[in-house]
C-alpha cells in the first residue's frame, strides 16, 4: 500500500485532523516514526510535538534519543527528552513501569499543550495484546484489545499492520531504529509474537483478522452491556429516592440474571477502586449470601475493594493498602 493510501485511511478515521493539537509518543522505531510523520501531514508541523523518553536501560538509548532528535529536526517539530534512570534494586516489572513513566509524562506534557496524545499502536500491537491478556486475565475485558481513543489518547494507526507502517517509513525514505530486546523470549509479548500467533496462523491464515473482527464486535456489545449496568444502577436509585450510580439494592440484584449481576457488581467495584477489579465478578454469590447476616457484613472482592452489605443495600468501599515491611 502506498504511502498516500496509508495517509488517506489513517484521515479518514478521524483522529488526526487539520490544526489538531498533538503529542506524539516518539520511540524511534517503524510505527511511531510512521505515525508523527502522518501526523505532520495530517496536522501541521506547527500542531505536533514529540515526548521521547531514554530510559537509559539499553546500550543504544542514547542512538535512539540522537534518532528522535534528528527526525523531529527534519520534520520541523518540537521535542521533549525525558531520561531517567531506573534504581538497580528496583522491584517490579520493568515494562509496567516505563509504560507508567512515559504515559504520565505524555499526559502532563499533553495538558499543558491542551493536546491529544497519539501513539503508534497498530493492528499487529492489537492481535498481541489480545492475545497475551485472554492467556493472563480472565474476563471479557482480554478480548477486547485497545480502544481507538480513550479520553486524550488516540491510537491512529490501529487500523495498520507492522508491515504497512514499514512500507509507508521506505517508502518516505525515513529511517527507524530497531529495540532487539522487543524480540527477546524473555519478554511475554515476544513469545506471543513470535511462538503463539504464528501457530494460530499455521492453524487458519486469517488468524490475526478474525482476532481483530472478534474484539470489534465485543467492543461494540461492550458498550450495549455497559448501558444496559447504567439503567439497572438509574432505576435502582430512582425507586430508592436517591442519586443513585453507587449501590443497588440486594433484592434486585438477587433477581437478576446471572451475567448482569455479575456485570454490576463488577462495574460497583471498579467504580471504588477506580480501575480495573475483573474478578469482582466471581463473588457475587458470596456477596448474596452476605445479605443473609444481620447487621453489617463486608467481603474482599479483589484489588483493593470490599463489598458492604448493610440495611439491604450492595454497595463498594475501597481499602487503603497494606503497609510493607
Amino acid at each position: 500500500m502506498s504511502a498516500t493510501r496509508i495517509r488517506d485511511r489513517v484521515r479518514a478515521e478521524g483522529l488526526l485532523r487539520e490544526d489538531c493539537v498533538v503529542v506524539a509518543m516518539l520511540s524511534g522505531g517503524r510505527d511511531s516514526v510512521c505515525l508523527i510523520d502522518i501526523a505532520v501531514a495530517l496536522c501541521g508541523a506547527e500542531h505536533v510535538s514529540a515526548l521521547h523518553v531514554n530510559y537509559g536501560l539499553r546500550a543504544d538509548a542514547d542512538a535512539d534519543e540522537a534518532h528522535c532528535r534528528e527526525l523531529c529536526g527534519q520534520l520541523d517539530v518540537e521535542i521533549e527528552v525525558v531520561q531517567v534512570e531506573r534504581d538497580a534494586d528496583a522491584k517490579g516489572n520493568l515494562h509496567a513501569w516505563a509504560r507508567e513513566l512515559r504515559y504520565d509524562a505524555a499526559d502532563a506534557l499533553a495538558r499543558e499543550q491542551d493536546a491529544l496524545v497519539a501513539t503508534g499502536h497498530t493492528a499487529t500491537d492489537q492481535v498481541e495484546t489480545i492475545l497475551y491478556r485472554l492467556a493472563a486475565s480472565p474476563g471479557r475485558r482480554a478480548l477486547l484489545g485497545m480502544y481507538q481513543r480513550e479520553g486524550r489518547l488516540v491510537r491512529p494507526l490501529l487500523g495498520l499492520t507492522r508491515g504497512e507502517t514499514a512500507d509507508y517509513c521506505r517508502e518516505r525514505g525515513l529511517l527507524w531504529r530497531e529495540d532487539e530486546s522487543n524480540d527477546s523470549a524473555v519478554y511475554a509479548r515476544a513469545r506471543v509474537r513470535h511462538g503463539l500467533l504464528p501457530a494460530l496462523e499455521a492453524v487458519h491464515p486469517a488468524a490475526s483478522s478474525n482476532v481483530l473482527r472478534t474484539a470489534a464486535l465485543l467492543r461494540e456489545e461492550t458498550d450495549l452491556l455497559d448501558a444496559l449496568v447504567d439503567a439497572e444502577l438509574a432505576n435502582d436509585a430512582s425507586e430508592a429516592g436517591g442519586a443513585g450510580g453507587a449501590s443497588i439494592a440486594i433484592e434486585r440484584l438477587r433477581a437478576m440474571p446471572p451475567a448482569l449481576a455479575r456485570l454490576l457488581v463488577i462495574r460497583l467495584a471498579e467504580d471504588a477502586a477506580r480501575g480495573f477489579v475483573p474478578q469482582a465478578g466471581h463473588r457475587v454469590a458470596e456477596i448474596l449470601a452476605l445479605a443473609t447476616r444481620p447487621g453489617r457484613a463486608e467481603l474482599h472482592v479483589g484489588g483493593l475493594v470490599s463489598a458492604v452489605v448493610e440495611g439491604g443495600e450492595l454497595r463498594m468501599v475501597a481499602i487503603e493498602p497494606r503497609a510493607q515491611y
